[in-house]
Parts: C-alpha cells; sequence; structure tokens
C-alpha cells in the first residue's frame, strides 16, 4: 500500500455561488486537515468556487462551471461551441462575479437541470462530462471524493478512463431531491440508484443518516462508512477558560445561525420566541438572527419580521444577515443559546458544533443527527419537533438558570475540542481511504 503522501486524492466539492454552505465548509476544512495527515490531496469546486469562512483550501480551478452547465441545459446550439467559448465561461472570475449575487437555487425549478447532470454523458452536458474525464485522464487520482451524489452522473464516464476508487460524501442530498417537483423526484432516485453501482463507497456523518440512506438510495449497508463531522477549532481556543465574569454576564439572547429557509425552521423559532415573551422573567429576551438569505426565501423572511413586528418586538430581535469568520466568532459572543429548529432531519448540524465549541448550550429537535449528536456530547437539550411551546419551555429553563447553561456549554465545548475537531475527522476519514487502497 502507497505512503499518504505518495497517493493522489482528487476531491470534487460543490460550490454555492456567493453562499457560504455547510458542505464546502466541511470539505475546506476536511480537505486541509487531510493534507496536514500527509496526504497529497487537491479540492477541486464543481459548478462554482467556494466560498468558505476560513481560508480556501480549493484550487483556482472549476469542473463543470455553473455557467457552461446552465447555459447548456438552456440553449442546444450552446453545446457544440469551441472550446475556447468554454474555457472562458468556465474561468473562476467571471463565474465568481456572475454569482456573486442571486443565483436559480430552487430545486424544484432544477429538476430538469439535475436528471440531466445525473446522466453524464448522455445528458444535455455531454460536453462537459468529455472535458472531465480528459481531466481526470492527466491528473491520475488513486482516490476520488465526490462531496455529493448529485454531481456523481459522471463516475460512470470517469471510471472508463481511470482506475481507481471512488467514494462519495452524502450529506443532504435528500433535501434537495425532496424539493423536486414530479417526475423529475422519481428519475433523479432511481439514476442514483444506478449510480451507487459504480461507487465503492459512500460516507456519511451520523448512525441516523446511514439508515436513513440506505433506504432512501437502497444502497448496501456495508457501502456505507460513517466518520464523524468536525471543524477547525482553533479560532474557537479563545472561547476556552473564559472569564467567570464574562461567562455569567446576564443577558438573554437566543441565537440562530443557518440559511433563512423554511426546511431550516425559523418560523418555528418565531413562534416559540414570541410565546417565551409571554412567560415571566423573560421580558429581556432578545433573539439574533444570522443567516444566508436567498431571493426566492425574501418572502419566508419578511413574514417571520412581519410575525415579530406584528406582536410589538421590534427592538427585541435582529437580523445581522450573512457572517464571516470574525463576525461569527462574535456573534457566539453574545449569545446564551443556539437553536436551529430544523423542520427536515439534519444529515450533519455544523452550526450546532461551531456554538458548542463556542460554549454554547443548543435546543435542538429529536430527530436527524441531533440526538446522537446530543448524546455524545450533553451539550443541549432536544425537544420534539414542531413542538414550539416545548420549545419556548426549554428556552425559559435555560434562561433562568446560569449554572445548568454553563454545565451544558461546558461539556458541548469540551466534547467538540477534544473529539470533534477536523484532526479527528480526518483521521477517520483516513482509516476508510485506506480500506480502498489494500
Amino acid at each position: 500500500m502507497c505512503s499518504n503522501s505518495e497517493t493522489k486524492i482528487i476531491y470534487l466539492t460543490a460550490g454555492a455561488g456567493g453562499m457560504f454552505c455547510g458542505s464546502c465548509m466541511h470539505d475546506n476544512a476536511l480537505s486541509r486537515a487531510l493534507s496536514a495527515e500527509g496526504w497529497n490531496i487537491q479540492l477541486v469546486p464543481t459548478y462554482t468556487p467556494i466560498r468558505t469562512d476560513e481560508s480556501d483550501f480549493s484550487v483556482d480551478k472549476v469542473l463543470f462551471g455553473g455557467i457552461n452547465v446552465y447555459l447548456q441545459q438552456k440553449v442546444p446550439f450552446l453545446r457544440y461551441l469551441p472550446g475556447v467559448f468554454d474555457r472562458f465561461l468556465d474561468s473562476p472570475w467571471l463565474i465568481r462575479k456572475v454569482t456573486s449575487r442571486a443565483m436559480e437555487t430552487d430545486g424544484a425549478m432544477l429538476g430538469n437541470l439535475a436528471y440531466s447532470m445525473l446522466l453524464g454523458s448522455r445528458g444535455n452536458q455531454r460536453k462537459e462530462v468529455r472535458k472531465i474525464c480528459r481531466w481526470m485522464s492527466l491528473a491520475r487520482p488513486d482516490v476520488l471524493i465526490f462531496s455529493n451524489i448529485l454531481i456523481g452522473g459522471c463516475i460512470e464516464d470517469i471510471k472508463q478512463v481511470v482506475d481507481c476508487p471512488v467514494l462519495v460524501t452524502l450529506q443532504g442530498d435528500d433535501v434537495f431531491l425532496d424539493s423536486l417537483k414530479p417526475p423529475y423526484r422519481s428519475q433523479c432516485i432511481n439514476r442514483v440508484k444506478e449510480i451507487a453501482n459504480k461507487v465503492d463507497g459512500f460516507i456519511v456523518q451520523s448512525h441516523f443518516f446511514k439508515e436513513y440512506m440506505c433506504d432512501y438510495f437502497s444502497l448496501d449497508p456495508s457501502k456505507v462508512h460513517v466518520t464523524p463531522l468536525g471543524l477547525e477549532v482553533a479560532d474557537y481556543n479563545s472561547f476556552l477558560n473564559r472569564p467567570e465574569d464574562e461567562r455569567d454576564r446576564k443577558t438573554q439572547t437566543i441565537g440562530y445561525m443557518a440559511r433563512i429557509a423554511p426546511e431550516k425552521g425559523l418560523h418555528h423559532l418565531v413562534e416559540a420566541f414570541i410565546k417565551l415573551k409571554s412567560m415571566p422573567g423573560a421580558e429581556d429576551a432578545r433573539l439574533h438572527i444570522a443567516g444566508w438569505l436567498s431571493p426566492e426565501n425574501q418572502a419566508y423572511a419578511d413574514e417571520q419580521w412581519g410575525r415579530l413586528d406584528s406582536c410589538g418586538l421590534q427592538e427585541a430581535y435582529q437580523y445581522e444577515g450573512t457572517v464571516d469568520r470574525e463576525a461569527k466568532l462574535e456573534f457566539f459572543r453574545n449569545i446564551d443559546i443556539l437553536s436551529v429548529p430544523t423542520a427536515f432531519q439534519e444529515p450533519k448540524g455544523l452550526y450546532a458544533l461551531e456554538a458548542m465549541a463556542a460554549g454554547i448550550p443548543v435546543v435542538l429537535p429529536s430527530h436527524g443527527a441531533f440526538p446522537e449528536l446530543l448524546e455524545a456530547s450533553g451539550g443541549g437539550l432536544l425537544f420534539e419537533p414542531g413542538n414550539v411551546v416545548e420549545l419556548a419551555q426549554s428556552f425559559a429553563e435555560l434562561l433562568d438558570d446560569d449554572e445548568r447553561r454553563l454545565v451544558l456549554g461546558g461539556s458541548g465545548q469540551q466534547f467538540v475540542h477534544r473529539h470533534r475537531n477536523a484532526s479527528v475527522m480526518a483521521k477517520s476519514t483516513s482509516k476508510i481511504i485506506r480500506e480502498f487502497l489494500v
């Protein structure tokens, strides 16, 4: 078996335009940590360059450039343009410029495109598949990792030119697929099941998601490997051993840090906060909200602000928009609890790890990956999904009990720094990779 440094890994990650994407940040942190483990790894964006609040580890190149992929779907004659035009449209600087504003990301509008991409060389992006196959034949990876199965339509074609193990990380593919309108959802899922036969192994971040994905895509459980989600904790070291007076500050601030979208459950949080504000002792409670807001979810966000305003809570909440790394750390310094009451079964919950790394207890729905995470960490409370009365009561109990809040925050913090840092994640992933190099 080759040593780490002799093994070339190509990790394909899916960019999300101008959005801070949890999957991108996971892929970026994991790739850097694998490099620190001695692996010869390249993180290569697809669709768009990635955006991360840490230093960008990815190469300055984009495969399956989003502009070309989209135009070749919408305008048939563009599928036959000479390569010089393709190379211009695939320029990272151009893609950044075009995608710095709104992108069409509504899954219900992208069913046809998603299915075409999954068809690989039989889809409308066959020219892009030929390009990635040529690039792979020159790169000659020893291991190829895909960030998700939705960019895996080319796997069958790549396997014809490069003989290497192919691994796929599953981290929320179902959320996009479930948003598709008929007949695209069933078409895409059936196509993924075909592609899965060509994949050597799958990686997930929780035992819940392994079982869920095995059922969703009819996967062989022996091909699905669980590795812990982790994050780079260096910037969170300043939260360790904080002075007693700083940790005991008398505030009542609940935080939300995730996309502003129905599936992330902001509406549940708003309703619970309104109920909380009517409880004795919670008159000074505040709500701080941060996260990316897409144009298609603007009406949803306005509805939430309107509900708060109509209850006379204009001064009790604030929306801070998309936050960079420094602003994120400051956000955690100014909240007492983090809650993202998702309506869907979250496979990862990177925001929960970030909050716990900062010593902030979390209040999360008892579904998805959250029960596993809180059972292992002791870093927060669970509530019945969708039960806003129970959610409000959980807030009231924690805000009224400084000692319990600090105990939960400290337990979660120690767990993340010791067991869910990027190095632990990389070591676990390394073991999985080596299984396919024997």
